[in-house]
């Protein structure tokens, strides 16, 4: 059975830089599921600042694939020209130059020049080595990341579907990350949490592969102007994967959904492929409804659900 929650919203939020693949109706699917199982509302936004991969076509993929499979949204874009004129990132750029402000004036962050190339040297592991947290450029020179001052022993608590409230600490490869990039754009880490609370989204669905980015969003969400993101629910759920072990990605080039329909598959035939590759009984799948149900009592029968409001 689909789980019930206490949530009132909820998100689809792709990027328009490559078009959808299984990956992304997967967690489409999982968003619509818990929703209407639960009485809450869909918000489809649509994540567009990084506009050098930005492309129209990617975001006429997001609206058709939607309809298409009959994933259904209750606020943002049903056409390309509503995305443009209301509901695109640039629209709310003042909100997160306002939260950015308001981390500058309490000391919060700080400026680093580094290249990705001297950090990489410095840190084969990916963690900031801290190269400019006390002697860094001043945070109005041009071409400079803004990063966040963290502590390596501050507890957060996350709620969660799938292990239910967690306490941890941000992870090392979080410590100092970028709230602003170096072209002056915010980072999505503070663009995403500023829109889930500019919305009240209360319950995020995702990839495990962004375990680190809700840590990050939590942490930021302390440091800003009064919110509820610290209640906020999240589901995150297991990637796919292709025939080789690599999660399918957009930027890899999986087989896109549009693929998929260009090769002639129905609706019913491209959910029961979703299922194949989520070692569900495809041949039982129709739609979206039965695809989720079959998936959370998989789920459930192998314990791997919990409730967000369960304690530890």
């Amino acid at each position: 059975m689909i789980p019930l929650l206490p949530f009132k919203k909820t998100r689809i939020a792709p990027t328009p830089s490559g078009f959808l693949h299984l990956g992304n109706l997967l967690s489409f699917v999982l968003t619509a599921a818990l929703a209407r199982r639960n009485g809450a509302s869909i918000l489809l936004r649509i994540d567009d600042l990084d506009r050098e991969r930005y492309h129209d076509d990617y975001v006429l993929d997001i609206l058709d694939t939607l309809n298409f499979m009959e994933i259904p949204w209750d606020e943002g874009p049903r056409t390309l020209s509503e995305f443009r004129q209301q509901y695109s990132q640039t629209h709310r750029l003042h909100l997160y130059q306002h939260a950015l402000d308001q981390l500058r004036s309490t000391g919060q962050v700080f400026a680093c020049s580094c290249s990705r190339s001297l950090l990489n040297q410095l840190s084969p592991d990916g963690s900031y080595p801290g190269t400019c947290t006390k002697n860094g450029p001043a945070l109005s020179e041009a071409q400079i990341n803004w990063r966040l001052h963290t502590s390596p022993e501050k507890q957060l608590m996350i709620h969660t579907l799938e292990q239910g409230n967690i306490s941890t600490a941000l992870p090392a490869l979080m410590q100092f990350f970028v709230v602003r990039k170096k072209n002056g754009i915010p980072s999505y880490q503070l663009s995403s949490l500023i829109d889930d609370i500019h919305f009240g989204v209360d319950f995020i669905v995702r990839g495990n592969d962004l375990w680190h980015s809700s840590l990050a969003q939590t942490y930021l969400s302390e440091l800003i102007s009064t919110n509820d993101f610290g209640k906020a629910g999240f589901y995150h759920h297991d990637l796919l994967h292709d025939s080789e072990g690599t999660k399918l990605s957009k930027t890899a080039g999986s087989i896109s959904i549009q693929y998929l329909r260009k090769e002639g598959m129905k609706k019913e035939e491209i959910y029961q492929h979703l299922a194949e590759y989520c070692g569900l009984q495809a041949g039982t799948i129709k739609n979206w409804e039965t695809f989720a149900i079959q998936y959370f009592e998989t789920k459930q029968q192998h314990q791997l659900l919990h409730s967000p409001a369960d304690a530890d």
